[in-house]
């Protein structure tokens, strides 16, 4: 059987009409846009995280972690798109997740984990200590924990970046199956139908 050049034009055309159409709401769900401090980095003090996301959001429901101890002071404060999280004074150096959930403009649940390491500043002590520098220059060298998260580190949360928990809906392969499934089936339906006139 001949297939006619025009049927398998529109075919290819019904696929591609068909996958853009199905395809355009599954990536238009809200996501998380940046934040401060970005994912894997490290920052010398903070009183503050902020979130930032593609659209306003509801609900904020923000935790400062270093292993099982908290450290947020108060409810976030939302402005809009931005979500800003105070923490308490004084922190510790090491190292620090940001574990956030929030509703989207949509309706849906945004949520994820934001890794990153306070440095702090060094003591007058230590630093009128040369001694003392000295002594503990292998602690002040880079930990395991600290290589592992600077390996995987990012200048931001880039806005391509995936959100564990974010919405995503249904996979682009899927609809270019059934675009090209479609497609065949109208390329053959046409196809057929010229055979048949005389």
């Amino acid at each position: 059987m001949k297939t006619s050049p025009v049927a398998v034009a529109l075919a290819l055309l019904a696929a591609l009409v068909l996958g853009t159409a199905f395809a355009s709401p599954a990536f238009a769900h809200d996501r998380l846009k940046s934040s401060d401090p970005a994912k894997g980095a490290k920052v010398e003090s903070l009183e503050a995280v902020k979130l930032t996301f593609t659209a306003s959001v509801r609900f904020p429901n923000v935790v400062v972690r270093s292993g099982d101890e908290n450290h947020q002071d108060g409810k976030p404060v939302i402005d809009g798109a931005v979500v800003t999280q105070k923490v308490k004074e004084d922190l510790p150096p090491g190292d620090y997740v940001i574990a956030y959930r929030v509703v989207s403009s949509d309706g849906h649940p945004i949520e994820g984990e934001i890794p990153f390491t306070l440095l702090g500043s060094a003591s007058p002590a230590e630093s009128a200590s040369p001694s003392a520098t000295a002594a503990e220059s292998p602690v002040a060298a880079e930990s395991p924990v600290t290589a592992e998260t600077s390996a995987e580190s990012t200048p931001a949360a880039a806005v391509g970046d995936e959100e564990p928990g974010s919405s995503q809906g249904v996979p682009g392969w899927m609809w270019i199956v059934v675009g090209g499934v479609t497609g065949v089936g109208i390329g053959t339906f046409l196809s057929m139908r010229n055979k048949k006139r005389p």
